[in-house]
């Protein structure tokens, strides 16, 4: 039973005059129903229940009920008000019980909206035998009675109707039965793309348009993506044919693009109005994206009316869209002509089951804070100048724009507040399922002059916050395919409709400080890239509504709303504490460093706003690491920081990502190491060992994994719920799938796919769009300027009292951070440092849990430093610019006596004088050398002996120094072997002195030299010393008495120095005081730390000013460890591969920087190579680490490994960066060995080659060493190797080489390559081949093997590469590299021991045995000269092509005649896996030259080598015989003489070249010397080209090797662009035992288009076969009726039993021999598809070409005739439509007299020949409808009977020089009109008929209808399975009818009688008919109409208007009025003769 519950209606339009009386009617199955009526009301409330009895039968899916509301009449028609259409097919397929219609929209009788809309609930309850739906848990009319109170303002609207919980996924499915979601969001997840800029080609085809709305139309298509726009043809009717494709290519971020909009408008290009639009779709590209193969395949789209989705469909548009990007290749797009693949409803753009539904989303706009300043402040400050308050915060015009799906909307603008409140309502109406994904948020500042400037953007996407249950289902059928045996899924619905909130959205962007400059960062601010700092947050909901239209577009919240949204904003307190362990790997010292830490605003130390907390660490110098780089001396006391802030608690959401990431984290983990051990070639007990131990812990955690409780949770949302259902039900069937995995898997390798998934769908649903918490970010600034940033998410260091797993993955421990530039344009190249921190972010109702987290004791203190500077002497005179008491800055003046301690701590002793060692930077500060200098000065008078000088020994500056004696060596330091002598290395002479002259009035020359000259009055010596540095002994702090603790600088700055110099000219020392909590007792009584200590703000100093200081007195927090652990670090760098060319001689000279903390050490450099092997350990010994070693073992640093090429002249390149984990041993005791593993180099982003490293961490005895491992051995007495035990296990293996020849060498220095050589390096060894002696004649190597024997590891992971380099032998000993390769893999080389030697043989009857056949082949020439017999003319080799491709409705007959098909492949030769890429007698390598200029560029190729490799294993010991070589036999190297035919079939999807998005492509052949240009040839307009041409070329191999076949866009006046090229390497087709050189048929036939066109018969081909195997020939027996052949017996019958028997078939013996043949896995005849790349986007294909190669050796004799591939022509048809009658056509006129009627004439087209319209004569006053003509139209058209198309070939514009050629379905176009000679015609309706699928007409009038159209209602299959082809029928007579759209329904104008005959040429010829009734009128002869005498027109014949019209309808009144009138004269006659009368009476005068 259908039970429609009519609740209300509101608005609904007054009348005239007074309030209308509705009332409702319910159509449902033509039944019909209806409500009582309101009298004057315009918001009716019915509440009635209408029900409709289904009489035992299921509601279908394609139900609908129409609703219509009518004003009641007492007297008259009821009047129409509006109406209203609903599907039920949620109904119908039982996804649900109820379904509440709400704010329906009713629309008016011209489909345009009322305003009105109507409120009903629909209830469907299913027969008893019914399946029964699963969603019965709750009551949906009572949730639907509670969505319906929209009055209440409760929050239960929100959480319940418009969160999404009343459509839900869909009931359990029946066994065997899918599940069909409501609707879908859910995305997929294939976007693995490198976010830079790249190229993208997007192809859009239009192909046809169906049911479009309106009349007489003429539809365009407007395609618009990326700004770009196209437009298709203009056509005629409402289901116009396109067939037009677009290319857009550009070149964005993946990202940009995937948000970017696919828009397609069709227009009516009839119409001028503003109204044109019939109807759009838009989607967004990433949707796209997100499809298989990136591509939608002729899916037919909904249109509909953007202003009004609710108005319904507008038609339907048949699309195909693909995306082609780097690498992809283009799917192949099949055309299918079955009735399904026209199904609109079936091939509808949706998810199977799924209707398209109307739904309004509502953005709740609350408020947004922390808006940063965007307008100078000139007002303020000059307000401030003259007195006023001055608001330096509020400096921003906030408003929000919301963006989605290509429209816009934006709030209102708040002006000038930093926190707006909107409070408004923004509404969305979308089409569920959206094909668009994020809906985005941008911020922005209003600016009445200038551009507004933006804040900040955020998305909300639309796969988070929305479900349709379809990752469940396609998680839970992934593994199963029996669904018996499935497991049920939970009863909860994990489908939803969107919903969001209300909650926070943080904005990111570019650094909140203000500038009147141009922002560098701004980029940021619109969503590109990662935001670098925190710029603000909005607070939004987001809520669903299905059907109905909101009222206004943007409107204001209401105020129980607002109340409502308060309760989410309610804030708890939250700590966050930092501690800096290390800060390292520093490029530069430059300025002191500090870094900050902020969450929000909270710690933005530039930010007044908030509490002053202690963000900041103290600053510090940088000190040099003693190899590279330079870290912060922080050693024993760490930096700490603490923050507290105030934010939601959400701690309910980020628990569930936390525990989920939990579950993520380890099996990636897991599934790490399995796949590392299938890679090395574990075996199988390992591998099932690792693998069970996958399963096992994920079963464990996903079993032990329970998601917190939402029950009584503070900011609680309907989304919240949804995605705790759906994480529960995902968890569920993961572990379920999991335990079906460990019971059935059978394969290791196979589970690998589905393990991903797993973790795929974890990582899926951890993400929480909920986070309202910001990030945590991390400055470095350098002074005051920001360097670096670092993000972290908050729920990465987040405590939680839930469980352990549900706390943050670095909450409490010590994390390595690698900080970024913003925007870095080296993409981290460079890292600015490396930071290891320890945070901890926790409630602070939880802050004693720190307690246990914290190492370390926590100090703090109060400091400011003592300055004083030098005016004669040392006081406070001279500070300019500074206080005598100040901060680090100088800049803030402190005293002590205003220090106060913050409440709840208070003084633990006095101040006193503490040196902060971390700003010194003496100058042998990190260095382990060191060299002293002094310089000794001597002067003299002229003609005088030199004397020592006043100042004897001074610096290099000239100040004075100590001397030589007095030096003392430092503590830790000693003096080396040499003492104090001069400096040998210096421009001086034989004792080391200079010389130089003073002029005055300077005291010192400035210049000096080596030589002694008598004017010369001043001399130096350098003495030098050098010393090294022993032990790190920290230095013992000071004790600070009067006078001590002084820092110096010889200006006020940051270089300071221990000891005073004579430049020295300030001074400072830092006093502290430090404080101890009074109450709280641990390490969390630091996070009572808030606000300064207190600033001496005196009479001067405005409040502002004291604000902006606050960060200068907080307290100074620090951690500090009482003891230090050494560990001794070995890092054993072994080798790397594929590295980067960084020099011009394509080779770098590669050396490493390894890191680890505050040490770094550097590798040997290895020169000119890409896979350098430095085998070498490097020992980092006493390596001080701070913190628990347990601790360290669990979270060990990074050793970080930098790749550098040594230059040298200029810097060194960076070529890349590694990180390695080290395996920590805490006992050295127990060794551990580590295991080399291969670790990726990147850089910029992008892979640069990988690297063999491993490394240990040894917690070391500081008094014992003898538990370390043994120090290696050093390789030539410098560097040590790499220990045995970690080195590779080696074994003595043979490499040969094949060096066949050199291909395609490029010159090289301007000079041609003519003698080159090759050398090979692989494992140390070098083997070089001989000279070729001239590369022209002859380009292959003379001797063609090469044999090394090499010590290679057993492990494949770990086998070095094999070097290939190629040098030029020229004059005068030069031999320069030009081209190197290098060969990753030897896999596909190796062979097992053994293996027997096949090869020799192949290749050994290869070169012998075509000689043998030249003689045979001579002999029976004669078999090939056959006369061939004369195939039938619908049968050609197209019929062939055709027919393999599965298109026989083009091949005509052939398939029936029993001929052979071939292989299309879709792809090239070489593709195919069967062929191994024609490589099996050598392979192809690309030689490479030159320097990596370009990251995004590829290598340089400049030549091919040609050869191949056998690696295998030899036996260690001597006496055994080494195994047989496998290269021993090898063809002829000598060039070949063959002839190439090329065959070019035609081309697919090429890229447009001309404005008109078309091209005029021609073939453009390549050859050696030989080019071919087919310019005459070339196919106008076209981007599908058929071409059917073939080139006959001959050539030497393999000299000539290279085909380039080009496809060229044909141009007049400007130069021919090329469109793409393909290259085939025809030596390897030809060399190929799979016989590519000439594909085999299917049949051997010696006539009609399939004759046999090889050089070799079959029988000859085998023999050849079986001697290149070294088996025994074939034996042909009984004819050739049996064959024997490789021990196997084959029968001609069984090959034959089935196949038809023709006449052009061969002898029996040929026969048998090619079906034998094609058992042999020989290349078969085929087509190929290639693809077309261009210079101009070489990564994008441009197009594909279908083709085929025949390569003929001339040594074998003539081949056969070619095929004959020339394109079908087209054949003239004649189609004869003769008008006999038309009835029952509207009357749409009304004649002077009153009568309906109209003058019909019958005008006919045919599609897409619309310039050959015509029409009939006019049937004038028809008053009936009938219309009698007997008129002929005759249409001529070209028609393809094979392909079943029309081809129209016509000029677009008259400026085209070439008409352009369209394939266009036959269609006849039929249309009544109503003649009007004084205004335009009146249409009356129209006909369209598919001549190949004709409707059957009906026999007479009464029975034509709408039924018989196949797009009407009702209809079914087998009804249009009726449809016969005229084609086939030839004449077909009857009636047809005609329809016409109104009031968005099709309705019945007319019926025609028409006789339809189509004819050829020859029988037109033979059976002539002229046009109309014209001459020769026969065939039939048409007689002219018999019309009625009233059949005329009135004006041109007005006696026929009186006698025919006038007369007979008013003779009787003309009658009247003539007796009338004779009367009337009569009485007039009368009465003028009366008084005449009477008075000649009365006189008498006769």
């Amino acid at each position: 039973m259908l039970r429609v519950k009519i609740e209300s209606a509101k608005g609904i339009p007054k009348k005239t005059l007074g309030n209308p009386d509705p009332f409702v009617t319910v159509i449902f199955c033509d039944e019909k129903k209806k409500t009582k009526h309101i009298d004057n009301e315009v918001n009716p409330i019915w509440n009635e229940d209408l029900e409709f009895d289904l009489k035992g039968q299921s509601l279908a899916s394609s139900s609908v009920i129409d609703v219509v509301v009518k004003d009641y009449e007492t007297i008259g028609k009821d009047k129409f008000i509006g109406s209203a259409n609903i599907s039920l097919k949620e109904l119908g397929s039982g996804q649900i019980r109820s379904l509440p219609a709400k704010n329906i929209s009713l629309l008016g009788d011209k489909k345009q909206d009322t305003g009105a809309v109507i409120n009903l609930i629909i209830d469907y309850k299913p027969p008893a035998n019914a399946t029964s739906s699963a969603n019965n848990s709750k009551d949906k009319e009572s949730v639907a009675e509670e969505a319906g109170k929209e009055d209440d303002g409760g929050e239960g609207v929100d959480n319940v109707v418009d969160g999404g919980q009343l459509v839900p996924s869909g009931a359990a499915p029946l066994p065997g039965q899918p599940r069909e979601p409501a609707w879908k969001v859910t995305r997929k997840r294939h976007r693995a793309l490198v976010n830079k800029p790249q190229d993208f080609q997007l192809r859009i085809r239009v192909i046809e348009g169906r049911q479009l709305a309106g009349n007489r139309i003429k539809p365009v298509v407007k395609v618009n993506v990326c700004g770009q726009t196209h437009r298709t043809r203009i056509k005629r009717g409402n289901n116009p044919f396109f067939d037009e494709i677009f290319f857009y290519n550009v070149n964005m971020l993946p990202s940009e693009l995937f948000d970017e909009y696919v828009i397609l408008r069709v227009y009516n290009s009839y119409s001028v109005r503003a109204d044109s639009l019939i109807g759009e779709f838009k989607m967004d590209i990433g949707y796209v994206y997100d499809e298989p193969a990136h591509a939608i395949m002729r899916k037919w789209l909904l249109l509909s009316d953007a202003d009004d989705l609710s108005s319904g469909a507008r038609g339907y548009l048949k699309v195909s869209m693909m995306i082609v990007g780097t690498g992809d290749e283009p799917p192949v797009e099949k055309s299918d002509r079955n009735e399904d693949q026209d199904d609109v409803e079936k091939n509808l753009l949706r998810p199977a089951g799924v209707s398209l539904r109307s739904a309004t989303l509502t953005l709740k706009v609350y408020r947004a804070e922390d808006m940063p300043q965007m307008d100078d402040a000139i007002a303020q400050t000059v307000k401030h100048i003259f007195g006023g308050v001055a608001n330096y915060k509020n400096l921003v015009d906030p408003f929000l724009e919301v963006s989605f799906a290509g429209k816009k909307l934006r709030t209102k603008i708040i002006k000038k507040n930093a926190n707006p409140e909107w409070n408004q309502l923004i509404n969305l109406q979308i089409k569920l399922p959206s094909m668009c994904e994020r809906i985005k948020l941008t911020v922005y500042d209003w600016d009445c002059l200038t551009e507004n400037d933006t804040i900040g953007t955020t998305y909300l996407n639309l796969s988070q916050i929305a479900s349709s249950g379809e990752e469940i289902e396609e998680l839970h059928a992934e593994d199963d395919t029996d669904a018996t045996s499935s497991v049920d899924l939970p009863e909860a619905h994990v489908g939803f409709l969107p919903a969001f909130g209300p909650c926070y959205l943080n904005l990111y962007g570019s650094p909140r400080e203000y500038s009147g400059l141009p922002d560098a960062y701004e980029e940021l601010n619109h969503g590109k890239g990662e935001g670098v700092a925190y710029r603000g947050r909005i607070l939004v909901e987001l809520t669903s509504q299905l059907d109905g239209k909101p009222e206004k577009k943007v409107e204001e919240i209401p105020r129980d709303y607002i109340l409502v949204a308060q309760k989410y904003q309610r804030r708890r307190k939250y700590s966050l504490c930092a501690v800096f362990h290390s800060a390292c790997m520093l490029q530069e010292p430059g300025e002191p460093i500090q870094f900050e830490v902020s969450i929000g605003n909270y710690g933005n130390k530039l930010d007044t706003t908030y509490k002053p907390l202690s963000s900041t660490t103290q600053y510090s110098c940088a000190v040099f690491d003693g190899n590279h780089y330079h870290y912060l001396p922080w050693a024993s006391t760490k930096p700490v920081v603490i923050l507290t802030s105030y934010w939601e608690d959400i701690s309910h959401r980020l628990d569930s990502v936390n525990i989920i990431l939990y579950i993520a984290e380890r099996l990636h983990s897991n599934l790490t190491s399995l796949k590392t051990a299938i890679l090395a070639k574990a075996s199988d007990t390992r591998l099932a060992e690792i693998w069970l131990k996958l399963i096992n812990y994920l079963m464990e955690d996903l079993s032990s994994c329970h998601m917190p409780e939402l029950e009584g949770k503070p900011n609680l949302t309907t989304l919240d719920l949804q995605l705790k259902m759906l994480r529960n039900s995902t968890i569920t069937s993961i572990r379920e799938a999991a335990k079906r995995m460990k019971e059935g898997a059978t394969d290791i390798r196979t589970t690998i796919a589905d393990i991903e998934d797993w973790l795929n769908h974890l990582m899926q649903i951890s993400e929480e769009p909920q986070n309202s918490i910001p990030d945590v970010i991390i400055w470095m600034l350098r002074g005051e300027r920001r360097v670096a940033y670092a993000r972290i998410p908050a729920h990465q260091v987040l405590h939680s009292t839930y469980s352990d797993k549900a706390m943050g993955k670095q909450c409490g421990k010590t994390q390595t951070i690698f900080m970024k530039y913003p925007m870095d344009k080296k993409k981290g190249a460079t890292i600015p440092v490396q930071l290891r921190v320890n945070m901890w972010l926790g409630l602070s109702a939880h802050e004693e849990t720190f307690n246990s987290f914290a190492e370390g004791t926590f100090t703090v203190y109060a400091e400011m430093y003592e300055n004083q500077a030098k005016v004669g002497k040392w006081g406070t005179a001279g500070l300019v610019g500074r206080h005598k008491c100040s901060d680090v800055t100088g800049k803030v003046k402190l005293k002590q006596e205003y220090f106060m301690p913050p409440r709840g701590w208070q003084w633990e002793g006095d101040w006193f004088v503490d040196p902060e060692r971390s700003l010194l930077t003496e100058a042998d500060a990190g260095h382990t050398e060191f060299t002293d200098e002094v310089f000794q000065n001597e002067v003299r008078f002229p003609g005088v002996e030199w004397k020592p000088a006043p100042e004897p020994f001074t610096d290099v500056n000239g100040e004075k120094a100590q001397s030589p004696e007095a030096f003392e060596c430092p503590p830790g330091w000693t003096w080396g072997d040499d003492d104090w002598d001069f400096d040998h290395n210096r421009a001086v002479d034989e004792n080391g002195w200079e010389y130089g002259l003073t002029i005055p009035p300077d005291d010192k020359p400035r210049s000096w030299v080596s030589t002694e000259k008598m004017y010369h009055m001043h001399r130096r010596k350098r003495l030098i010393r050098h010393r090294k540095k022993i032990s790190d002994m920290p230095i013992k702090a000071m004790k600070a008495e009067s006078g001590e603790g002084w820092e110096y600088s010889s200006l006020i700055g940051w270089k300071f120095h221990s000891k005073e110099r004579s430049s020295d000219t300030f001074r400072r020392r830092r006093w502290r005081r430090k404080m101890a909590p009074s109450g709280s007792i641990g390490a969390c009584a630091i996070f009572k730390l808030e606000g300064a200590m207190g600033v001496d703000v005196d009479e001067k100093a405005s409040k502002k000013d004291t604000a902006k200081q606050f960060g200068a007195s907080t307290p100074m927090v620090s951690c500090s460890f009482d003891r230090s652990f050494i560990f001794h670090l070995r890092v054993y760098v072994y080798q790397a591969r594929n590295l980067l060319a960084m020099d011009k001689d394509s080779f770098s000279d590669p050396y490493v920087h390894v890191s680890f903390l505050h040490v770094s050490k550097t590798t040997e450099t290895i020169t000119g190579t890409l896979n350098p092997t430095w085998d070498q350990t490097l020992i980092f010994d006493n390596v001080e680490i701070y913190g628990n070693p347990k601790s360290i073992a669990h979270y060990p640093p990074s050793v970080v490994l930098e790749l550098y090429d040594r230059d040298q002249v200029g810097k060194d390149e960076p070529m890349g960066r590694c990180l390695c984990l080290p395996v920590v041993n805490l006992n050295p005791a127990v060794p551990v060995t580590p295991r080399l593993l291969w670790y990726p180099i990147t850089l910029k982003g992008k892979s640069a080659g990988e690297m063999l490293v491993a490394s240990e961490l040894l917690l070391k005895n500081k008094s014992d060493d003898t538990e370390l491992p043994i120090v290696p051995s050093r390789k030539d007495g410098k560097f040590y190797m790499v220990p045995q035990g970690i080195r590779p296990v080696v074994q003595l293996t043979a490499i040969e080489i094949l060096t066949w020849g050199l291909r395609n060498i490029k010159s090289y220095q301007l000079a041609a390559v003519s003698s080159p050589s090759l050398i090979v390096e692989c494992g140390g060894q070098v083997v070089q081949t001989g000279v070729i002696k001239n590369m022209k004649r002859n380009p292959n190597f003379p001797g063609s093997v090469l044999f090394m024997k090499v010590l290679l590891p057993k492990v494949d992971m770990y086998t070095p590469p094999i070097m290939l380099k190629v040098i030029d032998h020229r004059p005068f000993g030069r031999k320069p590299i030009v081209g190197q390769c290098t060969i990753d893999s030897l896999d596909e080389f190796r062979r097992a021991e053994n293996t027997e030697v096949a090869w020799s043989a192949k290749v050994s009857i290869l070169s012998t045995g075509l000689e043998d056949v030249i003689l045979d082949i001579e002999k029976t020439q004669t078999v090939f000269n056959t006369k061939t017999i004369a195939e039938e003319d619908s049968v050609d080799w197209w019929s062939k092509f055709y027919s393999s491709i599965g298109e026989s409705e083009k091949c005509g007959p052939y398939l029936q005649k029993g001929f052979n098909t071939l292989m299309v492949y879709h792809s090239e030769l070489e593709e195919v896996p069967e062929f191994q890429g024609l490589t099996d007698f050598c392979s192809t390598f690309k030689l490479q030259r030159g320097k990596t200029e370009d990251e995004d560029d590829d290598p340089t190729v400049v030549g091919e080598f040609k050869g191949s490799f056998r690696v295998y294993p030899l036996s260690d010991d001597p006496n055994i015989s080494p195994p047989p070589r496998q290269f021993r036999e090898l063809p002829d190297s000598t060039p070949q003489d063959c002839l190439i035919r090329i065959y070019i079939v035609r081309c697919i999807d090429l890229q447009p070249k001309d404005n008109n998005g078309l091209c005029d492509p021609y073939i453009k052949i390549s050859l050696g010397k030989h080019s071919v240009e087919d310019r005459e040839h070339y196919k106008p307009n076209t981007l599908n080209p058929e071409f059917g041409r073939m080139f006959e070329l001959s050539c030497f191999l393999p000299q000539d090797k290279d085909l380039n076949i080009s496809i060229y866009d044909y141009d007049l006046l400007s130069r021919d662009e090329k469109v793409g090229e393909t290259v085939i390497d025809l030596e390897n087709r030809l060399f190929s035992r799979y016989r590519s050189s000439c594909g085999l048929p299917e049949s051997y036939c010696v006539s009609g288009i399939n004759q046999w066109r090889d050089q070799l018969r079959p029988s000859q081909i085998l023999q050849n076969l079986a001697r290149l195997k070294g088996i025994p020939p074939p034996q042909i027996e009984n004819n050739g009726s049996s064959l024997s052949f490789a021990g196997k017996m084959y029968s001609l019958l069984d090959f034959e039993a089935s196949k038809m028997i023709h006449q052009h078939l061969g002898p029996p013996k040929e026969r048998i021999c090619l079906h034998v043949l094609k058992t042999q896995g020989l290349v078969p005849e085929h087509v190929e598809t290639r693809t077309l790349y261009s210079t101009y986007q070489p990564t994008l294909p441009q197009g594909r070409i279908q083709m085929w190669v025949d390569i003929f050796p001339k040594s074998l004799g003539t081949p056969s005739p070619p095929f004959d591939i020339r394109p079908r022509k087209a054949r003239r048809y004649f189609l004869r439509a003769i008008i006999w009658n038309t009835s029952e056509v509207i009357l749409d006129e009304t004649s002077i007299t009153g009568e309906n009627m109209s003058d019909i004439y019958v005008k006919g087209w045919m599609l897409g020949m619309e310039e050959d319209k015509q029409k009939t004569d006019v049937h004038y006053r028809s008053l009936d409808g009938d219309g009698n003509f007997n008129w002929r139209f005759v249409f001529g058209f070209d028609y393809l009977p094979t392909e079943q198309l029309c081809i129209v070939s016509k000029k677009e514009h008259f400026w085209n020089l070439d008409k352009t050629q369209l394939r266009i379905p036959p269609k006849l176009i039929i249309q009544i009109w109503d003649n009007d000679k004084f205004s335009l015609d009146d249409y009356l309706g129209s006909l369209e008929l598919d001549l190949l699928r004709l409707i059957p007409p009906a026999k007479n009038p009464e029975k034509c209808t709408l039924d018989m159209l196949p797009d009407m209602a009702g209809n079914s299959n087998s009804e249009s399975s009726r449809h016969n082809s005229l084609f086939a029928q030839k004449s077909v007579r009857g009636w047809w009818p005609c329809k016409m759209e109104q009031d968005g329904k099709q309705v019945l104008t007319g019926k025609v009688e028409m006789t339809l005959e189509v004819v050829d040429d020859h029988f037109a010829e033979e059976r002539p008919a002229g046009k109309g009734r014209d001459e020769p009128n026969m065939n039939p002869k048409l007689d002219p109409p018999n019309r009625p005498e009233m059949s005329f027109f009135w004006f041109t014949s007005p006696c026929k208007t009186m006698k025919y019209i006038m007369w007979r309808r008013f003779k009787w009144l003309f009658i009247k009025i003539i007796i009338l009138l004779i009367v009337l004269l009569f009485l007039a006659i009368l009465l003028y003769s009366l008084p005449n009368y009477i008075s000649m009476k009365i006189v008498k005068p006769f």
